[in-house]
């Protein structure tokens, strides 16, 4: 592992093969009359393989194989499942929120845009900030998996890598946008597909498997070789319920694709697209389990550096290569995704809406402003890279910052009488709590132990509850809410608090849940939701609206006396109208 596996040329090879391939392809659908719309939702009418490949390969990043087999090397083999299996899930959980939320705002280009007509200003720069922060810690750690792959695997130091997978991101994303993206990942993830299902097998059998699972079984603690772990579980697996959960509610790269599908392929498309992840992500992520077994070292101590060690080692040259442009798709398919969300959230939230006007956006200067965007996220992430700061920590940390928007984000898309105040209110409120019980800025050894387990169980009823609520409704949302507070309470009360990850998260869900509602429900006013389609639309038409389409100010409320949805009815079915 000290010495070189490829010699420079080779991996400037490599290098240039893929990244100069994707760039071939995007300048296949460049225009030189772009347009800002379809730059950043191509159109709203993506078909079902092209939608269905990108949702994958977004999902599918290196960061999520890095940190799914760092779970395997951590927690032993439930590991993965724990990590993979539940991202799995949340993809399909996606779907139901997002044939409401296209319902509602079929041609909307961001979920701030909607927050924007919804509440006002506050509410949608509070849910842009939050999607900018976790962009960028996203593009910052698919820089730095690359760094460390080509460190490792290469005569470059970390450093250059990062540079390098930097520049060739940007080079094919730059031009065309979030439609160079979605064709990118769809050649990008059929790559990925075909190598996992070759690399992952033959690692394992050259590592003699299944005979290292016998020979190494004396690497593993206890709680490592017990499949139903309830260290795994409460370390890995239940904050990442809650955390990915939040990732797909929250998240403009998940919401951008939402936005571009057709209407009539979301479910379709995101069911293919749960099966894809799980299968990838906890196959790889089982190299970390054979890793733990075998007693291996990963280079200076860092878990990042499993999957590319265990590469090295066990690897022929040939596939050694297939490898490498594996990892290298995979961060990159999710990394021109985040410059492809952060340039729409400048381009349509920022610019658009806030600094010059729905009505006189001019979509030149849009298009200007999502390529410097893109540039500067690009700088800003290879700058952040150098700390190498760990991959699983900081998917976690987002997702569980994240949750304190899941409840306040919903409930806008479904009960007329949530007001931008109550908006703005609960997710700060939550913020608030979050942060000092997550970093442990305040003891728990107390009675403020007993009230963060309080809350913490009512996180879990309101992520249970939420989950049924997007496929059953409100009734049977609440049940399984309730129920699941009854259930968990002897057991969490006095207990939670010690695993600050999984409180932290839960405490922003119930926190935010408590402040909204009680801050809407005694309300008289109800949203009209077709203000939502009328309001939010092309920017390239933008000359053709009128000024009755401006947005509401920070905490007006439309109040038409009809039009909003009672929040004890059921979600409201695809493709119908407002109700």
């Amino acid at each position: 592992m000290e010495t070189a596996q490829f010699h420079a040329l080779v991996v400037v090879a490599l290098l240039v093969l893929f990244y100069g391939g994707t760039f071939l392809i995007s300048t296949r659908i460049g225009k030189k009359e772009e347009n800002a719309d379809g730059y950043m939702t191509a159109g709203n009418n993506l078909g079902f393989g092209v939608s269905a490949a990108s949702m994958t390969a977004t999902w599918i990043w290196a960061s999520s194989m890095y940190a799914s087999a760092t779970s395997g090397y951590t927690y032993g083999i439930s590991g993965p499942i724990h990590y993979g299996l539940w991202g799995a899930l949340m993809i399909l959980f996606i779907y139901p929120f997002g044939r409401r939320i296209r319902a509602v705002a079929p041609k909307a280009h961001t979920l701030a845009e909607v927050l924007y007509v919804r509440h006002g200003r506050s509410s949608q720069l509070m849910l842009a900030g939050s999607n900018i922060v976790g962009s960028l810690i996203s593009l910052m750690s698919n820089f730095i998996a690359g760094g460390v792959l080509i460190s490792l695997l290469s005569p470059f130091n970390f450093t250059q890598g990062v540079f390098a997978v930097a520049a060739g991101v940007l080079l094919y994303t730059l031009w065309s946008g979030f439609r160079a993206s979605v064709l990118t990942d769809f050649v990008q993830v059929v790559a990925m597909l075909g190598a996992v299902a070759v690399i992952v097998p033959f690692i394992f059998f050259a590592a003699d498997f299944p005979a290292a699972f016998e020979t190494g079984a004396s690497n593993l603690t206890a709680e490592q070789g017990n499949f139903f772990s309830s260290e795994a579980f409460m370390q890995q697996g239940a904050p990442y319920i809650a955390a990915v959960l939040a990732y797909a509610i929250g998240n403009q790269t998940i919401a951008q694709r939402l936005f571009a599908v057709k209407e009539s392929l979301i479910k379709p498309t995101f069911i293919t697209a749960t099966v894809g992840y799980g299968a990838m992500v906890i196959g790889v992520g089982m190299i970390g389990v054979l890793a733990l077994y075998l007693g291996f070292e990963p280079s200076g101590g860092d878990p990042n550096n499993i999957i590319p060690g265990m590469a090295a080692e066990y690897l022929p040259p040939v596939l050694l290569a297939v490898f490498f442009i594996m990892i290298v798709g995979a961060l990159s398919s999710t990394a021109d995704s985040d410059l492809a969300a952060l340039s729409s959230i400048m381009m349509a939230d920022v610019y658009g809406q806030n600094v010059a006007g729905k009505e006189k956006a001019d979509p030149k200067t849009m298009l200007l402003v999502g390529r410097i965007t893109m540039v500067l996220a690009t700088a800003t992430a290879v700058a952040f890279a150098s700390l190498q700061l760990n991959i699983l920590d900081l998917l976690v940390f987002v997702g569980a910052l994240w949750g304190a928007l899941v409840f306040p984000v919903l409930a806008s898309f479904y009960w007329g009488k949530v007001t931008g105040r109550a908006f703005t209110t609960s997710v700060l409120a939550a913020l608030a709590v979050f942060l000092p019980v997550r970093f442990g800025w305040v003891p728990l050894d107390n009675a403020l132990g007993i009230v963060v387990d309080v809350l913490a169980v009512v996180g879990i009823g309101v992520v249970l509850g939420l989950m049924v609520f997007g496929f059953f409704g409100a009734r049977p949302a609440r049940v399984v809410g309730v129920t699941a507070i009854v259930v968990s309470a002897p057991f969490a009360i006095g207990e939670l608090h010690e695993y600050a990850t999984l409180s932290g998260s839960l405490v922003a869900y119930s926190v935010s849940t408590i402040v909204c509602w009680s801050m809407s429900f005694r309300q008289q006013k109800d949203f009209d939701f077709a203000v939502i389609a009328q309001r939010t639309g092309d920017f390239d038409d933008s000359p053709a609206e009128t000024a009755a389409a401006a947005a509401p100010a920070d905490g007006d409320e439309v109040s038409v006396g009809r039009g909003a949805q009672d929040p004890d009815a059921d979600p409201e079915p695809a493709g119908t109208g407002s109700k």
